[in-house]
């Protein structure tokens, strides 16, 4: 496994540009204008159909086309052979094309009758693919313009347009295992800061130019994000033509109309919602691109299995509708189609992560709110925070605007509960224009008390279920009116829903569901004599408001993804009179003496005092209980003490419960969290889950010790980690500490600032945190001031400051690092840079990745390896360097006996710069790492490097990633790795090795004795290539790594192979 790690600390993908916006295609220049449509009228048959001639024909259509024209006299044998030789099949296509076209109309005519007369895939695809699509279209853009206003309306500010999703890596444990508004509260919703943006245009793109466009997406954000607003907005884009134009079909579902279904075909599925598309074969299993979209797993009544599913790859086969789903994600059913899912992410965990090719999760965003209610939301955070979340923002601010226009002297809400029966109470009001003296609550209609009354018990019960969609057979079971869900407040509480399968129903959002489920349960509790939790009467009694309040809070705290959170909060600050208040007219409340709100604060200040050692979500969610019974003295005692730094000795567990909130919360902690002089070993361990969220820590002058930076250890190890700056400054950490840190920073994607002023971590805790920066990429600032490091430095031993940044020097122990990189330097800035270079005798490591470096520079960098010995680590990533560039630096390398990396990725180099590099490496013996990632050297130079590496015993890590290279090439490198007893690491990742070149690396592996590790992941090795590999492992000892992804194997292919690696080679790790 350490050889493992080492090879991805040299392979990281922090360390590789993978993700910039020229790895794209311009997607817009694919769309056609209508201007350009108009011209085709004009044109002839073939030209009209040109691009689905090149898009569609296969080699075998193309024979066949070749064959009957010869057959016809439009071609002769020269032209035949003429067309065959232009190159690939696009280009003998054109050829093609071109000259049939330029002969008489007779020529064209033979060619189109015989397209016409064919009854193959291909010709239907060439004659019917446009008018197939257009059609469509348009059914598609008329079913998804009439979301348009209601998306509008309910986010109002939300631009999409402008807006990106963000690339994660998976899900993290609190997005898994906790409520979404949880989720929002302990991030503050912020987002981590390492994720990467991806714009919804290239949602379905390859994330480089060699890597393969992903089947399965899976997109996940919290409730009333805007999750299905997106889908519909993607929708409306593409049937413009403004957005993934190689997509011709786009099939579109939700699982909330998926829910009415029992038993269906793949086939079935798509001909039931879309009746207009009558060859389905041509769609679901052809050149076409189709896209599947699956909207709101978390609304699917069934739980997806994927390890019991019975396997299906017919698509006319009827299964049920939740192994229908699973065999579709899995890739039995539709493979060619891909698929784009959202979810919660709870939810969305079902998916198994090997199944999912891309992630990417939706961030909440920033409202401009009217001066007035940005003041209210200032003093009221939890409302702030809430308000990332579009559909809370806008029920939030139009329920507080219509409070303000309303002419009363109300106060406004200052809790959840207050603010959603402010919001009731405003949708009860039936044709009553903001602004007029509102109707007495009293005075409103009985149906509405009715209508609220059975929403709630249908919220509660649905609640209880996981069931957040309803159809029209649910409303009426729990007796309401069809008719009333059209009025005024049934409108503004439920959202109808209709398409080609089925209406169904769901609450406007599902803090709303838990707001009605709350009433309905505050209500029925004064006088029900049974467990409510129970919806049969068939339970225990339970009597009294006391009892059914404890019995909710107690499945409150059982329930392991914290769903019941926010119905408890509710449900607490229904016993505050502000909160009773607007709801008056439509709850039977009855009398209450005020006494409940007093047992409450006792009962919940008990459980802030018990429960385990370490303060959960579960327990936090207390102190918001607390807050919306505004019983606050205790968060304010606490808040003042953490404004003040006075929390020493302060904190018993309820007080860190407290803590706990307020880092959620309060003003104080939304910057930085300083908790100096504060904490012991014993208060960090009980607040350890809470202190994931925050940003800037600071935990100086605590006395700690290195038991407690075990435990800051585990907390940057963590996925979830949110931590970006910590300050560990006046404490009493020694190596151990520092030890048990920089196994933290050799995982830890966010930390990018990092004090230990003032402990006492020594030279050797210097020495280990040197040696995890040197894979740490997210690192930039780390202080050590007076912590007793002693370093070597021109041969003398000197107390320094070390502080590590992207614009100043590093030292790392013996090491001293230059980090220039993304600053623009030019060849202007290295001919002063390499001036210094040639004099300089201490730098180690120059990494001037992205500089826009050209010809001039590299001459210039060449001309100081001829004289600097000392530099060992040289980064030249993503320059303009060309062949010319990399040929001078060759010329240095053959005489340069310092230099042991030297990283070239993406400077446009090719074959000739290539052989100057390799016979350059016939007389180096220094150079370990050669980089040439993403450079177009072709077979050719891949040739060049196997003869060099026949005779070099220097090299011991050679990557060439994304460089073109085909099967020759790797016959070329399995050749030279029979000789080669160097060469440790060889990674191929994105060529087209396929099964011969594959088959040839196999029978080298076989006597190679040196390889530890081969990435040969996208390389259309096949099912048999991956299994030439996979025998060849039976002889060779020395192979601890392998990757064999993207290369077209399967899940049952995977299985064989994997057995067979496990089998001939335990000790190899192989991601497949």
């Amino acid at each position: 496994m350490e050889r493992k790690a080492h090879y991805d600390s040299i392979l990281d993908r922090s360390k590789r540009i993978m993700w910039q916006d020229d790895c794209y295609v311009d997607l817009q220049s694919t769309s056609c204008s209508l201007s350009s449509q108009a011209e085709t009228e004009d044109l002839g048959w073939i030209q009209r159909h040109q691009d689905q001639l090149q898009r569609f024909t296969t080699t075998s259509f193309l024979e066949g086309m070749l064959t009957h024209l010869r057959k016809v006299d439009v071609l002769s044998s020269a032209e035949e052979t003429k067309i065959k030789e232009a190159g690939q099949l696009q280009d003998q296509v054109n050829m093609l094309t071109t000259i049939v076209t330029s002969k008489d109309t007779q020529s064209s005519d033979a060619l189109q009758g015989f397209i016409e007369s064919s009854d193959s895939q291909v010709a239907q695809l060439i004659i019917n693919h446009d008018s197939m699509v257009k059609e469509h279209k348009e059914i598609i853009l008329r079913q998804y313009e009439q979301y348009r206003d209601r998306d509008s309306v309910s986010c109002p500010k939300l631009n999409i347009s402008s807006r990106t999703l963000l690339l994660v890596d998976g899900l993290s444990d609190l997005q898994q295992k906790e409520h979404d508004l949880m989720q929002v509260g302990a991030t503050r919703g912020g987002k981590r800061n390492h994720l990467r943006q991806l714009g919804l245009a290239k949602l379905l793109e390859p994330l480089t130019r060699v890597s393969l466009p992903p089947r399965v997406s899976l997109t996940v954000g919290v409730a009333g994000i805007g999750k299905t607003t997106w889908v519909r907005h993607f929708i409306r884009q593409w049937s413009q033509g403004a957005l993934c134009t190689d997509v011709s079909f786009v099939l579109p579902f939700t699982f909330s109309e998926l829910n009415s279904l029992e038993k269906l075909s793949a086939e079935k599925l798509v001909k039931m919602a879309f009746p207009h598309l009558t060859d389905l074969s041509l769609i679901l299993s052809s050149p076409c691109r189709t896209l599947l979209i699956l909207d709101g797993l978390d609304e699917f009544r069934c739980t997806l299995n994927f390890s019991e599913a019975a396997p299906c790859n017919d698509p006319k086969k009827e299964v049920p509708i939740d192994d229908l789903i699973t065999n579709i994600i899995r890739g039995n059913l539709l493979p060619d189609v891909a698929v784009w899912v959202t979810s919660r992410p709870g939810v969305a965990s079902l998916i198994p992560g090997g199944l999912v090719d891309r992630v990417t999760e939706i961030p909440g965003f920033k409202r401009d709110f009217a001066s007035k209610i940005w003041a209210h939301l200032e003093s009221n955070k939890i409302l702030m925070v809430m308000c990332y979340i579009p559909c809370i923002c806008w029920i939030v601010a139009d329920t507080l605007m219509y409070i303000m226009q309303s002419g009363t002297q109300e106060s406004l809400p200052r809790t959840c509960t207050e603010l959603y029966g402010h919001f009731c109470s405003m949708k009860a009001e039936v044709g009553e224009p903001r602004g007029r003296e509102p109707v007495k609550m009293e005075q409103l209609h009985g149906s509405n008390r009715k209508l609220l009354g059975n929403l709630g018990r249908l919220a509660f019960y649905g609640l209880l279920k996981h069931k957040y969609t309803f159809s029209e057979q649910d409303l009426r079971a729990y007796g309401i009116d069809l008719l009333l869900t059209q009025s005024s407040l049934g409108a503004g509480i439920l959202i109808r829903e209709e398409s080609a399968i089925y209406t169904t129903y769901r609450f406007t959002h599902l803090t709303l569901q838990e707001f009605l489920a709350a009433t309905f349960y505050h209500v029925s509790s004064k006088r029900a004599i049974f467990d409510l939790f129970s919806e049969s009467t068939m339970s225990w009694p339970k009597i009294g408001f006391q009892n059914h309040f404890r019995s909710a809070f107690q499945h409150a705290q059982q329930a392991e993804d914290g769903h019941l959170d926010v119905f408890a909060r509710f449900l607490t600050g229904l016993l505050c009179p502000a909160a009773l208040k607007p709801l008056a007219g439509l709850l039977a409340l009855g009398k209450d003496d005020g006494n409940q709100k007093a047992w409450a604060a006792g009962f919940l200040q008990g459980l802030l005092v018990s429960g385990g050692a370490v303060v959960s979500l579960r327990a936090v969610n207390v102190a918001y209980c607390l807050q919306e019974l505004q019983h606050t003295e205790l968060l304010r005692s606490v808040e003042e003490d953490l404004r003040l730094g006075s929390l020493a000795g302060k904190l018993s567990r309820a007080h860190c419960v407290v803590l706990g909130y307020l880092l959620h919360v309060s003003p104080e902690c939304s910057e930085q969290t300083n908790l100096t002089g504060s904490l012991n070993y014993t208060t960090v361990k009980c607040l350890l889950p809470q202190l994931l969220y925050c940003s800037h820590l600071r935990l100086e002058n605590n006395q700690f010790k290195d038991d407690v930076m075990e435990l800051l250890g585990s907390l940057l190890s963590a996925k979830d980690c949110h931590i970006q700056r910590i300050s560990l400054a006046d404490n009493a950490v020694s190596n151990k500490g520092a030890k048990a840190l920089s196994r933290a920073l050799l995982v830890n994607r966010t930390l990018t600032s990092l004090n230990l002023r003032n402990n006492n971590i020594g030279s050797k805790g210097a020495k280990f945190l040197a040696e995890a920066l040197k894979m740490n990429q997210v690192l930039v600032s780390q202080c050590l001031v007076a912590s007793a490091l002693l370093i070597a430095l021109h041969s003398k031993v000197c107390l320094v400051w070390v502080c590590l940044s992207v614009h100043s020097l590093q030292l790392h122990l013996t090491f001293l690092f230059r980090r220039l990189q993304s600053n623009s330097i030019s060849n202007r800035g290295m001919t002063a840079l390499t001036k210094a270079l040639r004099l300089n005798r201490g730098l180690v490591s120059l990494n001037l990745r992205e500089n826009s470096i050209g010809v001039e520079g590299a001459k210039n960098m060449a001309h100081a390896l001829y004289e600097n010995s000392s530099l060992q680590d040289l980064d030249l990533t993503a320059n303009l360097l060309h062949d010319e560039g990399v040929q001078a630096i060759a010329g240095a390398i053959k005489f340069n006996q310092g230099l042991t990396s030297l990283h070239l990725q993406w400077n446009f180099i090719k074959s000739s710069a290539t052989k100057a590099l390799a016979h350059a490496l016939l007389s180096n013996s220094t150079m370990q790492l050669l980089d040439l990632q993403e450079n177009a050297i072709g077979n050719d130079g891949v040739i060049f490097l196997a003869e060099a590496l026949k005779t070099n015993t220097a090299l011991h890590t050679l990557c060439l990633q994304g460089v073109s290279a085909g099967t020759s090439g790797a016959i070329a490198m399995a050749e030279a790795l029979v000789t080669n007893q160097t060469l440790q690491t060889l990674d191929l990742r994105g060529n087209t090795v396929g099964m011969e070149g594959a088959k040839a690396l196999a029978n080298a592996l076989k006597n190679n004795r040196s390889l530890k590790s081969l990435n040969l992941q996208e390389n259309s090795l096949g099912m048999d290539g991956a299994i030439f590999i996979a025998t060849a492992l039976k002889g060779n000892h020395q192979l601890t790594y392998i990757n064999l992804q993207g290369n077209g194997i399967g899940e049952s292919g995977a299985k064989v192979i994997s057995d067979a690696i496990r089998a001939n080679a335990p000790g190899c790790v192989v991601d497949i």
